[in-house]
């Protein structure tokens, strides 16, 4: 008899724009949660055009049904923001449902509140309850989001689960790194702050006439360029595209500061990875991050838009060394405490467990479920 799958949902692999699901997907793969657990993934997005998204959504439904009507299917994990990405994992939610399949709803969206209150009206609200109710968890990311979640639906059933991190070996101090390199990571537009970050850099370069800010991330790049020529910042910032793999370590291993000045988040992958590698971060007060930066701890937190204040905590951090690698020290101590890759695994194979799903039939699986164990099972491929 074959094994009942655990299918995943999330952002197809070949997807040239990529973001947080992917990554922590990726983290799921490294940290061995594929071979220990049957688990299909299967991909309802990638970038490119209309057809070619409607042609990879529909794919991936197809793929999905087959597996609901030849009986494969164990349990539903799907990883969804907002808007369009909602829309369309509410579908295979749904069929889930109507198949008697339990479903984790697990939500990225860091605008999703506003999305549900600000974007839809009385009926679309109504639908988006009933996914949410429907659902037998609604995993969010941080005690804010839950509550939030609970607010819009009383009835579901909210659990948190944060972001996992892979710890490196070691965190380069201050004297190691760059002393004026500046570092942000993320989708380029008005969501992450980018252009508040572009003017704050303007400012610092008085203080700090060599300063870097090196940007790597997807979206608006081309707009991000000419802003740079315009504000003739072209000795100072450094557009880097997309940044991934050894690529993204490099940036991390180099950087003095981690700088994410968001308007709205959940829990970004890019300010727990900079944490991780020992970076103090300037960030703002939005979504999960407070839980993750102290600040005048391990980072500094403002208020989105304040670029004055950017402007200062960066040249804070930039100007005093053993700040940086006091803050940097309180960061990685941070992640390893709350954010570690073992501990967040043992809990999402927990839930797996608990509503159901069996581990691959292999030697040893069994000890790893919802122990946060640092050991692999061997795949059972």
């Amino acid at each position: 008899m074959r094994e009942k799958l655990i299918v995943m949902l999330g952002i197809h692999p070949d997807s040239k724009e990529k973001g947080g699901i992917s990554t922590v997907v990726d983290i799921y793969r490294s940290a061995g949660l594929f071979e220990r657990w049957p688990i299909r993934y299967v991909g309802t997005m990638a970038s490119g055009s209309q057809a070619g998204k409607l042609r990879i959504a529909m794919v991936a439904l197809l793929s999905f049904v087959r597996l609901l009507v030849g009986g494969r299917v164990a349990l539903v994990h799907a990883h969804t923001a907002s808007r369009a990405s909602f829309w369309r994992k509410s579908m295979f939610m749904l069929l889930a449902r109507a198949a008697r399949k339990p479903v984790v709803l697990h939500l990225h969206g860091a605008e999703f509140e506003r999305f549900y209150r600000d974007e839809c009206g009385p009926l679309r609200r109504a639908f988006i309850r009933n996914v949410l109710n429907g659902a037998e968890r609604v995993v969010v990311l941080s005690l804010q989001w839950q509550r939030a979640i609970e607010r819009i639906a009383p009835r579901a059933h909210v659990c948190t689960i944060v972001n996992p991190i892979d710890l490196p070996a070691r965190a380069r101090t201050a004297a190691e790194r760059a002393a004026n390199v500046v570092l942000f990571l993320g989708r380029f537009g008005p969501r992450k702050g980018i252009y508040d970050l572009l003017q704050a850099i303007e400012i610092v370069k008085q203080r700090v006439p060599d300063v870097k800010l090196r940007c790597g991330g997807d979206g608006d790049v081309e707009g991000v360029r000419a802003r740079v020529s315009a504000r003739g910042l072209e000795s100072n910032v450094e557009v880097l595209g997309w940044v991934a793999g050894q690529a993204k370590e490099k940036e991390l291993e180099r950087a003095a500061v981690y700088v994410l000045p968001s308007y709205a988040e959940g829990l970004p992958m890019g300010v727990l990875e900079a944490m991780a590698a020992g970076i103090p971060v300037v960030t703002t007060n939005v979504g999960g991050i407070p839980e993750a930066v102290d600040d005048g701890v391990n980072g500094y937190v403002i208020q989105p838009g304040d670029i004055a204040a950017l402007a200062d905590r960066i040249v804070r951090l930039l100007d005093d060394a053993a700040l940086r690698d006091r803050f940097g020290a309180a960061a990685r101590q941070k992640v390893e405490a709350v954010f570690c890759t073992e501990r967040v695994i043992g809990q999402i194979e927990a839930l797996y467990a608990e509503l159901g799903a069996q581990p691959r039939r292999t030697a040893n699986t069994a000890a790893h479920v919802g122990a946060g164990d640092a050991g692999r099972a061997p795949s059972s491929a």
